[in-house]
């Protein structure tokens, strides 16, 4: 299993699917919002060679968004589930 926290320590991406609303009510410092239905046409500002933790309120979101990253080539997406569970 991999260990989230030791991907976040190490310098993974860190990208919340929620909405900018939920977004601004908490949010994993150091992350970029890129909501889940924004997701393909902001995919250029996840670079391709770094780990990616997708997170959202629940992991549904987040879930769906690593589906979109994998079919697009991205290797190294990882649904990290709840945006909590990286604070």
């Amino acid at each position: 299993m991999v260990d989230l926290m030791e991907l976040k320590a190490a310098g993974a991406q860190l990208v919340d699917v929620r909405t900018p609303a939920e977004f601004a009510q908490g949010n994993v410092p150091g992350s970029v919002n890129i909501p889940l239905d924004q997701l393909l046409a902001r995919m250029g500002e996840i670079d391709r060679t770094r780990p990616v933790l997708l997170f959202c309120a629940s992991g549904g979101r987040s879930g769906m968004a690593k589906q979109v990253l994998d079919r697009e080539g991205y290797a190294q997406t990882h649904n990290a589930g709840a945006w909590t569970n990286l604070l």
